[in-house]
């Protein structure tokens, strides 16, 4: 019996590891597959257009949101972001679990969109700990590294609205906590 596959929604504030993480989750559990979203901000260092993101002009994002062609969109730090839905619901359909790696602004727009998700919230050691992984990454700017953590106090709130929350302290144990959520996902009785 063919069965819909399940679309796990992973959010963090920025700079908590989420990147990381889905990149490690799709590589150590199979048949998950990772949607790009759709960007229209400028790529970072080492980051590749397909695989990364899709990089977008503003004009042609303004388009395909106005045709609806995202499950969601936002507007983050002055740039677009949205997930394509065709590709994702066709993935669904077929059977194919799909992880989406959103803020919680995008969250919340999906779970009104009832499609049975299974939302996870990364949460940081500390914001400490946050602030000191956004000034080494070097991309941003201090004000721009202050709107961040004012950003994700207030994320860090709507965390209670997640089924799950994993605090990623330590990177593998954050990892292995994902996991277990997706085989227990899977085997959950009411998917099958």
């Amino acid at each position: 019996m063919k069965k819909k596959g399940i679309l796990f929604i992973l959010s963090a504030p920025s700079g908590s590891g989420k990147t990381t993480l889905c990149t490690r989750l799709v590589e150590s559990v199979d048949s998950l597959y990772r949607s790009i979203s759709m960007t229209t901000r400028p790529p970072r260092p080492g980051e590749k257009d397909g695989m990364d993101y899709i990089f977008i002009e503003k004009p042609e994002f303004l388009k395909r949101q106005k045709r609806k062609e995202f499950l969601e969109w936002a507007k983050v730090f002055g740039e677009h972001y949205g997930t394509p839905k065709k590709h994702i619901l066709h993935m669904l359909k077929r059977g194919s679990d799909v992880l989406l790696s959103i803020d919680v602004q995008g969250a919340m727009k999906i779970r009104r969109l009832k499609l049975g998700a299974v939302y996870i919230f990364i949460l940081p050691s500390s914001l400490a700990m946050l602030k000191e992984r956004l000034i080494n990454r070097s991309t941003d700017s201090k004000e721009a590294i202050l709107q961040r953590l004012n950003i994700a106090r207030k994320e860090i709130a709507c965390s209670q609205k997640y089924d799950y929350i994993i605090v990623n302290n330590r990177l593998e144990s954050a990892l292995d906590n994902l996991r277990a959520i997706i085989i227990a996902e899977r085997c959950r009785v009411k998917r099958n």
